[in-house]
């Protein structure tokens, strides 16, 4: 029961982490416009932000379904930390950020910060209390 509750949690942390970075990486420009960022003359680094993200969701998803045993993805402490410090980050430039973007763009921002947390908050009380973070 405990590996399929910690298959669970990964899987749904790698399929967030898979939508937002294919939304990023085929859509900059959109996404940019829908979040009332600023305009900027290259989408580099929202792609790179992309592939980023979709590079984690690959690692969760090989550390669910890795056939091989020496090799692992990113277990459940990884992706902790990711979605802590990306959540925390977020916030931060929310906050003090003194960001020119419309409400619209703000509040879907928040969402994200809160899906995040949450799943990183989920994340933590799923290993507390375990001996390994790779349990």
């Amino acid at each position: 029961m405990e590996s399929l509750n910690k298959k669970y949690l990964l899987a749904i942390d790698a399929v967030v982490n898979l939508i937002l970075g294919l939304i990023l990486l085929l859509f900059p420009g959109n996404i940019l416009n829908i979040l009332g960022m600023p305009y900027s003359n290259t989408s580099f680094y929202s792609q790179i932000l992309g592939a980023v993200l979709i590079g984690i969701g690959l690692a969760l998803i090989f550390e669910i379904y890795s056939p091989i045993n020496k090799i692992t993805g990113l277990g459940v402490g990884g992706a902790i930390i990711i979605n802590t410090c990306g959540a925390f980050t977020l916030a931060y430039l929310l906050i003090f950020g003194k960001l020119n973007i419309p409400l619209r763009g703000q509040l879907l921002l928040w969402v994200i910060v809160f899906i995040v947390f949450a799943i990183g908050l989920i994340e933590i009380f799923y290993t507390k209390g375990k001996s390994s973070p790779h349990n």
